[in-house]
C-alpha cells in the first residue's frame, strides 16, 4: 500500500473522492469514477475488501479533520482528489474547484493546483506550457537555456551538425553485454522501439531519455500511449521533485485527456486505466533507487543483470497485464 493511514482516514479519502465523483451536475457516478475509488482502497489504501459498501462524501473540512497531523498523507490525500477529478477524461471546472477546497482545508500548497486552476479557467495551453517547464526541470544537465523560445529544442540538441557520434556508439557498444544484463536491456529496448542513441542527429538528449528510458526499462512499462501514462506515474511516485505537476498531470492531459504538451510525445484519449495506474504509483512509491537523482550514474550499472537491479532497487514485480 502507498498510504498507511487508519480506516477512518482512509474512509475519509474515498470519501473525498466520491465527492468529486458526485460533483457532476446531477449525472451521478460513472463506471470510470467507481472503479477508480474501488482500485485506490485496494492498491493505495490496502483495504482488501475495496470500497466500503457505507461509503458517503467525505466533504473538504472533515477530511482535513481525518487528516489533522499527518501533513504527507493530507498531501497524497489531495493528489489523489486531483486525479479523480480527471478520471472521466475532461476538464470539469467543477470537480477542479472541489480540489482546490481540499487543497485549502488541508492546507496544501503544491504546484500543480494552480496548473489546474488555470486549466479549468480555460488557459490549456498555459497550463501546458508550466507543466512542461515542470518536466524538464526534473532531468538533471539538460540544457533549458532558451526553452521559453524553443520548448523542443532542448530534447533535440544532435541535429544540424552537432551530432555526436562517440557518444552514439558508447550505447550501440552495450548490445555486446550479456543478454541478461541491464546495458543489454536497455539497448534492446532502443532496438524494439526504433530510437536512435543519444548523439545520433535524431537522437533524443541524453540527459532526458536516458532517464526516462532507464525508466521504462526497469518498470517494463512499454512505450505505448497507456505504457507512457504508467511510467510517468511510476517515476513521479519515485522521484519527489513536483510528482504531479512534472509527471502524472502532464501524462493524464496527454494520454488520458487527449491534450498534447509538445511535438515529441504522442496523444491519446482514455488511456487511463485505474488498477494499472495505481499499481504503477505503488510500485514508484516502492523502488529505492531514484533514477532522476543527479547522483545516480547509469553506466555503473550496465553490467548488473537487470533482475539483479530490480531486486537490489525494490522494484516490485507485476502482472503482465498491468504493463500495457
Amino acid at each position: 500500500m502507498i498510504i498507511r493511514v487508519t480506516d477512518a482516514q482512509a474512509r475519509a479519502i474515498l470519501g473525498s473522492m466520491l465527492d468529486i465523483a458526485l460533483t457532476h451536475g446531477g449525472s451521478g457516478v460513472s463506471d470510470a469514477d467507481r472503479h477508480t475509488i474501488d482500485a485506490a482502497a485496494r492498491i493505495v489504501l490496502g483495504l482488501a475488501d475495496g470500497v466500503p459498501t457505507d461509503l458517503a462524501p467525505c466533504p473538504p473540512d472533515a477530511l482535513a479533520r481525518a487528516m489533522s497531523g499527518d501533513e504527507q498523507d493530507g498531501m497524497q490525500a489531495v493528489r489523489m482528489v486531483a486525479v479523480m477529478s480527471l478520471v472521466d477524461g475532461r476538464i470539469d471546472e467543477d470537480k477542479i474547484a472541489l480540489v482546490q477546497e481540499y487543497a485549502s482545508a488541508l492546507d496544501v500548497h503544491e504546484s500543480y493546483l494552480p496548473v489546474l486552476a488555470e486549466a479549468a479557467a480555460g488557459e490549456v495551453a498555459a497550463a501546458s506550457v508550466c507543466m512542461m517547464r515542470k518536466n524538464a526541470e526534473t532531468f538533471p544537465g539538460l540544457d533549458l537555456q532558451g526553452f521559453d523560445a524553443d520548448r523542443i529544442a532542448p530534447f533535440l540538441p544532435y541535429r544540424d551538425g552537432r551530432a555526436d557520434p562517440g557518444l552514439a556508439a558508447r550505447y550501440e557498444a552495450l548490445g555486446k553485454l550479456g543478454s541478461d544484463t541491464f546495458g543489454h536491456a536497455f539497448w534492446d529496448h532502443f532496438k524494439r522501439n526504433r530510437f536512435a542513441f543519444p548523439g545520433d542527429p535524431n537522437g533524443l538528449a541524453e540527459a532526458f531519455t536516458t532517464r526516462h528510458d532507464t525508466s521504462h526499462v526497469l518498470s517494463g512499462y512499454s512505450t505505448s500511449s497507456a505504457g507512457e501514462l504508467l511510467v510517468s506515474t511510476f517515476i513521479g511516485a519515485m522521484h519527489p521533485d513536483h510528482p504531479m505537476a512534472a509527471e502524472v498531470l502532464p501524462a493524464l492531459f496527454s494520454y488520458h485527456l487527449g491534450i498534447a504538451m509538445n511535438d515529441i510525445a504522442s496523444v491519446r484519449s482514455e488511456a487511463f486505466e485505474p488498477q494499472s495506474f495505481w499499481t504503477a504509483w505503488d510500485r514508484g512509491a516502492a523502488t529505492s533507487v531514484d533514477v532522476f537523482d543527479p547522483a545516480w550514474d547509469f553506466w555503473t550499472a550496465i553490467e548488473t543483470p537487470l533482475e539483479e537491479l530490480r531486486r537490489a532497487h525494490n522494484v516490485l514485480p507485476v502482472d503482465p497485464s498491468l504493463v500495457a
